[in-house]
């Protein structure tokens, strides 16, 4: 009876582990930065090294896992009080407040210190620069984990702006990824910051608008929950997928993907546009969960369009 026991308790213990990353979001997170990497590399016809890639996408994707651990951490005396996250290691007991702290700070620092050693960039020539350091692509993972978790986690109690401040860390994957490949900064990383700073807005506000009451009970100033009509959700809403279909465009207009791309790019911004005015207008948590489940495809079916149609 006892190897079952043991078994059992340290596949929990597993688990508990595995829902402190967030592990859904930080896969969208990899899926974002291996866009940019393909973005960002010379050759149309061959893709960027595989060991560059998995580098680059497991050091970001442990940044990600560790700044959901450190969320939690910080948040354990808020978790409890909404449905929603009830279910979390902290709140039922399955991981120590010590256990979650240490994990995230681990992750987080052995996330940037694999981006940091092992994102060898592109030397002048378009050649490997072999045993060279990627200090900007470290720097950005390190600003995922401290615009998060020193930034976003305490604005949610404090102003209902969090929103848009807790956009930039997820935007910051795909400038990553491109800046694994450069080693350093330019403007196609502008571009793929700004979509998938747009993209979050309406699909962030999807889920807050439908658990409002949930975070309300917690204390949290998300902007449903200081809106009680939805009169400035719905304008915010309306305001960043509008925005979202501009920079759509732009990829295409600073020739970093072709015509193929534009088509797409136009037809995925109608599809996306649609449910969220109707969301926005309606303010039903049915439309609201439309819009977010439009927003899971809208997202990784355009970054898939630009690197397979990238000039």
């Amino acid at each position: 009876m006892t190897a079952p026991t043991v078994g059992a308790a340290s596949g929990g213990k597993l688990r508990a582990y595995w829902e402190l990353g967030k592990p859904r979001l930080s896969a969208l997170a990899v899926f974002a930065v291996v866009a940019g990497a393909w973005m960002a590399w010379p050759a149309k016809t061959s893709h960027p090294p595989l060991d560059l890639l998995v580098t680059t996408t497991a050091g970001t994707f442990l940044c990600a896992v560790g700044s959901g651990a450190l969320n939690m951490y910080r948040e354990r005396h808020l978790d409890p009080l909404m449905k929603r996250t009830q279910g979390r290691p902290l709140p039922t007991g399955r991981l120590s407040p010590r256990e979650v702290l240490a994990f995230g700070v681990a992750a987080s620092l052995v996330g940037v210190l694999l981006v940091l050693v092992g994102a060898e960039p592109l030397a002048g020539d378009g050649s490997r620069a072999r045993g060279m350091w990627n200090w900007t692509a470290a720097t950005l993972c390190a600003a995922i984990v401290g615009s998060y978790v020193a930034v976003y986690t305490p604005m949610k109690v404090k102003t209902p702006l969090n929103t848009l401040v807790g956009a930039i860390p997820g935007a910051l994957p795909p400038v990553v990824g491109h800046a694994a490949v450069t080693g350093g900064l330019a403007l196609p990383q502008l571009v793929l910051f700004a979509i998938v700073y747009c993209w979050q807005i309406p699909h962030f506000l999807a889920i807050a608008w439908r658990y409002r009451d949930d975070y309300a009970r917690a204390g949290m100033r998300m902007l449903p929950v200081v809106d009680p009509t939805g009169h400035r959700t719905a304008i915010t809403m309306l305001l960043y997928v509008a925005a979202l279909g501009l920079a759509s465009v732009v990829p295409f207009l600073t020739r970093m993907a072709g015509d193929r791309y534009l088509a797409a790019a136009l037809l995925l911004d109608i599809l996306f546009f649609v449910p969220t005015a109707f969301a926005a207008l309606t303010r039903r948590d049915e439309a609201m969960r439309m819009t977010f489940v439009v927003s899971i495809v809208y997202l990784p079916a355009l970054l898939l369009v630009m690197a397979w149609d990238k000039a």
